[in-house]
């Protein structure tokens, strides 16, 4: 039975990789076009910061941020209602065996980055830093 990459401890492939970020720019310029009907969608400006897709490359998980962090939830229901129609948009653009399906999660770097430095900031870890 073959091992699944994400649980020996290797990253992803480098055709995962490359289909990821093909995936990330044809879904980043359907949405920033407005190529979906639904003008709930079309009226949001979304960040695709990263594609994730699976071994198989069957599954795609886009990481999502609306410009402003303001409305996350609004927007995860409003890509969960439309992925049908995302996916077909992006698999036409794409020359993909299998389009994938897709899912969507918060994109959460950002957070991340502030809170690596708010610690930064800390008093106590400037301190260890400059010794």
């Amino acid at each position: 039975m073959a091992k699944n990459r994400f649980h020996d401890g290797a990253g992803p492939s480098q055709r995962q990789l490359r289909v990821g970020e093909l995936i990330r720019r044809t879904l980043s310029e359907v949405l920033a076009r407005g190529d979906v009907h639904d003008p709930d969608l079309n009226r949001l400006s979304i960040t695709v910061g990263e594609v994730r897709t699976s071994p198989d490359l069957r599954v795609a998980t886009a990481f999502v941020l609306p410009l402003g962090g303001k409305g996350q939830d609004e927007v995860l229901g409003l890509l969960a209602r439309n992925k049908a129609e995302l996916r077909r948009l992006v698999a036409k653009k794409l020359t993909l065996k299998f389009s994938p399906e897709l899912r969507f999660r918060l994109d959460e770097t950002f957070d991340r980055m502030d809170d690596t430095r708010r610690m930064f900031d800390q008093a106590a870890v400037r301190r260890d830093l400059d010794q």
